[in-house]
């Protein structure tokens, strides 16, 4: 009610006041006053109109632009690999075989090396690296932003992609996951790679990623594969020009690389020793004594290693069957062993004098765990990789006597026993000696030394076949034996690895083992996956007994028909052997501690003219295991008690 009164009393005073002009006048000039204030607050809402448009526009325009760039994204991830493949090349997994003493095996022209960690190499190898090829590294996101601008400048001048502008993460990238083509299109999904790798891993496992990945040329994929490629050493032994010459490889492989250009990659890894000073990671000092120091290069070797290598592939599927990991294989592959059975088989056949032109030949060096040093499965791999050491089955001829000597003593015969060499004849089959020379009566050494097939024959049918063909299982050889009398003569067909196999007990006492390539196997993470355990089978033959047979075999290398096969300094203990017609010839035996096979016939099973045991398989054999064997031991000539010697060396 009181609100109702105020507001009558209002509208009165109102009234009465209009009956003043002077009030009048007033209250019009507040009219005019309330109006303008009205058209100021229009007129401001009307200036900030235009800004609302826009920043709607604005709203809009980045709304589809997200869009875009997301459409964009999809379009370039659409096709991108799967970053599992990581650690691996390629769909297959990536498999480093390694020597016995841990250095990488070439493979075919292209080398794997083990991988390094970057700890585990010298400061200046890493940072050669970063000095010629990504001096920022360290300050980057995984992308140079500068490089990227001056690239982008270049490539529109050009019209195509011809500058990079690449950091190390970016290589990594492409070298994993991309092709190499060079389109704008794998340029940006380098980039979306290379910030994914900065995101996931840090920089040292980065860069030690790259290391171990990025192309050197030569086959050699890694820094350390290169590193016993170029230089024949681990990459943890590099120094500072060794360094510098790898890394100036990068840019060019084949073009700088050091066996065939020497003078183009001295003067680029000069140019890498000069970056690395202005980078501040060697004195002027350090890097002047770096370029005075001469590099030198390993020689090329492994010729034949291929047939080895094909050998332990098929080798190691079995053990790593199902497996999904990258491998590192431990082989017992020796370098040294390998590098003496390529030259001795060259020198060999070259001083052998006969017609071997058509001829093969394969050969295997074990020791007498029976892990194999070396294997040579043909002449050429180029020209064949059937591997005749480990897939050729033939007739060893004479190689097999030594095992049926073997049962002889077993059963207490003596090598000085007496046995007939005369014609000799079992139910329709008559064998003949070489030239039909018989010789009468002679002891075992004799008959095994002069390789006498009548004698043979007589010492297994007094022993027993089915003792010959115990003894023989027990020694290590693999198939079925024959049964009836040509059992002494080598009929039954065998290859070059199972015979080697067969052959290690004489050298190790009497112990039966299997010839294998594979010791270890592991997941490039470090997890295990298989390894060997242990070498021996179990007992092959009585030690007295393997003596005995070791005497005689002795004989055969001293004045039987294997002293082609005889090493200065070693006592060698080995057989030839002749199959029909000179079809194979072989010789197997063992000096130092290795046993080493040496087969040489012809693919087509045909008949060599004039070739026996005694000649070119057994020179080969000597110079393989002559090269392979260290020198031996020569001892001084005594002085003790000689009055002018005493006098010279009071007087020295």
């Amino acid at each position: 009610m009181e609100l109702m009164a105020r507001r009558k009393t209002t509208r009165k005073k109102t009234k009465a006041r209009k009956a003043s002009p002077l009030r009048a006048r007033r209250s019009a000039a507040g009219g005019r006053r309330r109006a303008r204030r009205t058209r100021r607050r229009k007129t401001r809402g009307e200036a900030f109109a235009p800004f609302a448009r826009a920043a709607s526009e604005l709203g809009v325009f980045a709304l589809t632009g997200l869009i875009g760039l997301a459409a964009l994204f999809a379009y370039f991830a659409s096709d991108l690999p799967d970053t599992g493949a990581l650690w691996r090349e390629g769909d297959a997994p990536r498999i480093t075989l390694l020597a016995a003493d841990g250095t990488p095996i070439m493979m075919r022209g292209s080398a794997q090396g083990a991988p390094v960690r970057l700890s585990e190499l010298p400061d200046h190898v890493p940072e050669a690296v970063l000095a010629v090829e990504d001096r920022n590294f360290y300050h980057h996101f995984g992308a140079n932003p500068v490089s990227i601008v001056r690239a982008l400048i270049v490539n529109a001048n050009e019209g195509e992609v011809r500058q990079g502008g690449s950091t190390i993460t970016q290589q990594l990238a492409k070298n994993v996951f991309l092709s190499s083509d060079r389109t704008m299109k794998r340029k940006i999904q380098e980039l979306m790679l290379a910030f994914w790798l900065e995101r996931k891993f840090r920089k040292d496992e980065i860069l030690t990623l790259y290391l171990n990945r990025v192309y050197f040329g030569a086959g050699a994929y890694g820094v350390d594969a290169a590193s016993h490629r170029y230089f024949g050493k681990s990459a943890r032994h590099l120094n500072v020009g060794e360094a510098a010459v790898l890394a100036g490889l990068l840019k060019a492989p084949s073009r700088y690389a050091p066996t065939s250009n020497p003078e183009d990659a001295g003067k680029r890894g000069r140019l890498v020793v000069e970056q690395m000073v202005e980078a501040g990671f060697l004195s002027r000092k350090e890097a002047d004594r770096a370029i005075r120091k001469p590099i030198l290069l390993a020689a090329p070797r492994f010729e034949a290693a291929p047939y080895f290598v094909d050998y332990v592939m098929k080798e190691m599927r079995p053990l790593a069957a199902g497996i999904d990991a990258d491998f590192v294989v431990r082989t017992t592959f020796d370098p040294k062993v390998q590098e003496a059975a390529e030259t001795g088989l060259v020198a060999g056949f070259a001083l052998a004098g006969e017609g071997l032109s058509e001829t093969e030949a394969a050969a295997v060096i074990l020791d007498g765990e029976g892990a194999v040093r070396a294997m040579i499965g043909g002449r050429d791999y180029a020209k064949s990789q059937y591997n005749r050491a480990t897939q050729a089955r033939r007739q060893p001829g004479s190689a097999f006597k030594p095992f049926v000597y073997l049962a002889a003593l077993e059963q207490g015969q003596t090598p000085d026993d007496k046995v007939l060499d005369a014609p000799v004849k079992v139910g329709d089959w008559a064998p003949g000696n070489y030239h039909d020379k018989f010789y009468g009566e002679v002891t075992l050494r004799e008959a095994l030394a002069r390789s006498l097939n009548s004698a043979a024959v007589r010492v297994q049918e007094r022993t027993g076949r089915a003792h010959v063909r115990e003894t023989a299982k027990a020694m290590g050889w693999p198939g079925d034996l024959n049964l009836g009398p040509a059992l002494a003569l080598g009929v039954d067909e065998i290859s070059p690895m199972d015979l080697a196999g067969a052959y290690a007990p004489f050298a190790n006492g009497g112990f039966r083992v299997e010839p294998h390539v594979i010791d270890r196997i592991e997941t490039t993470d470090g997890d295990l996956v298989y390894r060997r355990k242990g070498s021996i089978i179990g007992e092959a033959a009585p030690s007295y007994a393997i003596a005995q047979a070791n005497d005689m075999l002795m004989s055969v290398a001293e004045w039987g028909t294997g002293r082609g096969a005889r090493i200065p300094g070693y006592p060698v203990a080995g057989k030839t052997g002749t199959s029909q017609d000179s079809r194979d010839a072989w010789f197997a035996g063992h000096a130092g501690g290795l046993v080493g096979v040496v087969w040489v016939g012809r693919d087509d099973n045909a008949p060599m003219k004039g070739v026996t045991g005694g000649r070119a398989p057994a020179v080969i054999w000597k110079e393989m295991l002559s090269r392979a064997l260290p020198p031996p031991y020569v001892r001084k000539r005594e002085t003790e008690g000689d009055p002018i010697a005493s006098l010279l060396d009071a007087s020295g």
